[in-house]
């Protein structure tokens, strides 16, 4: 899988992409990561990407002409199945969305930064909006790394275990149910016997049921859902 994060601040993507499970799907060849510095596609001498938004207000907002000559070019090498941008009004990511973009081949990520981007490229090149939360970070760029994460480690082959991602919170609709490794007594905080008695069925009807529990506790939302 590929995917082209469109940046104005490449060096901040270098450490997520370059340790443990990103790292190794790279090497594998399981996943593509290439980050495209914006302001390659300036025009001007200064490589400036933003300008003063029309109608007045604060802070500037990045010009459509870098972003329309980089995805262009992206566009005349490969098809590609999404143009997401990351932003704060977008979808917001759940695990059902990181599973169907797991299925696709070539994903575009637009990070955003300073007041926004121009709604043109919004309106002409996006295919699909994608938030990590009902908050505003400085920039795009790590929402970007979530979503490549999200989705990397659910490609066959990223992780050791396959099965792993298919037994995360989330994927069932519910949280997950506590876990516990050695040792069985730690200060006198015992696993529960059960996880212990070897049993497959009785263990796996108690994590049905603490995952039912643990999830109604923390988020009731989605049971309701």
């Amino acid at each position: 899988m590929r995917f082209d994060i469109i940046t104005v601040l490449p060096a901040l993507l270098e450490s997520p992409f370059a340790h443990s499970i990103l790292q190794r799907a790279q090497h594998k060849n399981l996943v593509e990561i290439h980050v495209h510095n914006l302001r390659d596609y300036a025009k001007n001498k200064q490589k400036s990407v933003d300008d003063y938004p029309y109608g007045g207000g604060s802070g500037m907002v990045m010009q459509i002409e870098p972003f329309a000559l980089c995805i262009e070019k992206l566009l005349s090498e490969r098809a590609y199945d999404e143009i997401i941008y990351m932003t704060p009004d977008g979808e917001t990511l759940n695990q059902q969305i990181a599973n169907g973009l797991s299925t696709k081949q070539n994903l575009i990520i637009l990070c955003g930064h300073y007041k926004g981007i121009d709604q043109r490229i919004r309106d002409i090149f996006v295919t699909k909006e994608i938030s990590v939360g009902d908050y505003v970070l400085s920039g795009g760029e790590l929402p970007a790394a979530i979503v490549v994460d999200a989705i990397s480690r659910l490609i066959p082959g990223v992780l050791s275990d396959e099965t792993s991602a298919l037994s995360d919170s989330f994927q069932d609709g519910l949280l997950d149910a506590p876990i516990y490794t050695r040792p069985a007594d730690w200060r006198g905080h015992k696993v529960p016997e059960i996880l212990l008695s070897g049993h497959e069925a009785k263990i796996a009807a108690w994590r049905d049921q603490q995952q039912l529990e643990r999830t109604l506790a923390r988020r009731p939302d989605l049971l309701n859902d």
